[in-house]
């Protein structure tokens, strides 16, 4: 899918311009070209008409590419990769992953390239961003890098709530699906920590200002920037760190429930073993109540039972002393 934006000035606001993103169906300059699962027709249209490296175009279309910043030094443009999160449903399982977005500086135009649609792009599309003018590049990516921000932000609250729900469960009641739950966040933990920390390293980069030039105000908008990631990054370990605590809690109590459970089974084989035993030993010729001379011989009959009963009582009280029943 490509879509053709450009910033059309909406109102005047004082000597304020404020500018509105609208979609239009030619590349030209100072022109927002958003790609997402492209196909070979429209990332060579997009190569041919702007000079984009073809491997600028289909780096981002990796999962496995790591987020970075690329400079091509034939043709000027610069390739700024991210990790941004999304969210994926499996039955009653919500998980959260992280995927690339690629950004490409030209010196004219914004290229954004994804694998998937982007949730954090719509903002952008619908005129959400505040200050949002596309030939202002350099400003534009810094926009991007701080909605993914939030966007992570986001999610992990959401995650926190999720987990809290979890625990509240679990508490109830240990059910295999819970736990699942909790696997599925530790695992989406991971992902955002690993992510962001990638992100940091190309916010660093930025920085530094040598691949992209900053002006004053893109320097305090990409400090607030890194401000939110270190946030994110933060908060990413913190749940990790609580939802690794809460799985081996709920292990160790599980352990300790399946000994709990064993030691009662053990003890109730100990005591119903030993009136066995001498059921066993004692009781191979002993005339029962059905028998026909049992009226006649009733005392091993009453010597057995009463042993077995006494024996069983004494095992009980044994074993409640012992603190296994």
């Amino acid at each position: 899918m490509l879509n053709i934006y450009s910033s059309d000035e909406y109102k005047q606001i004082g000597n304020r311009s404020i500018y509105k993103t609208k979609e239009t169906d030619t590349i030209a300059p100072d022109t927002w070209i958003n790609m997402y699962s492209p196909t070979e027709a429209e990332i060579s249209r997009v190569e041919t008409e702007l000079n984009v490296p073809q491997e600028f175009l289909r780096y981002p279309l990796d999962e496995e590419e790591r987020p970075r910043i690329d400079y091509d030094d034939d043709t000027g443009n610069v390739l700024v990769i991210i990790d941004i999160p999304y969210t994926k449903r499996e039955k009653d399982i919500t998980r959260y992953e992280t995927a690339p977005l690629g950004i490409i500086l030209t010196d004219k135009n914004i290229i954004t390239v994804s694998l998937r649609k982007a949730s954090i792009i719509d903002q952008f599309i619908e005129n959400r961003i505040k200050d949002l003018f596309i030939p202002f590049r350099t400003r534009f990516t810094i926009q991007i890098l701080y909605a993914v921000a939030k966007d992570y932000l986001r999610l992990l609250r959401f995650i926190d709530k999720t987990l809290e729900v979890a625990e509240t469960e679990l508490a109830k009641s240990i059910s295999n699906n819970d736990l699942y739950k909790l696997l599925a966040l530790a695992k989406s933990l991971i992902y955002f920590t690993s992510s962001l920390k990638s992100n940091e390293g190309v916010l660093e980069k930025l920085m530094r200002g040598r691949t992209v030039k900053l002006y004053d105000e893109d320097e305090d908008l990409l400090e607030d920037v890194v401000i939110e990631y270190k946030q994110a990054h933060e908060m990413a370990t913190i749940y990790a760190n609580i939802v690794n605590g809460t799985l081996d809690v709920y292990s160790s109590i599980i352990d300790n429930n399946l000994n709990s459970i064993m030691k009662v089974l053990a003890a109730a084989t100990i005591c119903l073993t030993i009136p066995d035993l001498i059921g066993s030993f004692f009781g191979q010729n002993c005339p029962m109540p059905w028998d026909t001379g049992f009226a006649e011989n009733p005392v091993p009959f009453i010597i057995l039972t009463s042993a077995s009963v006494i024996s069983l009582i004494a095992s009980i009280i044994i074993m409640k002393k012992k603190k296994m029943l």
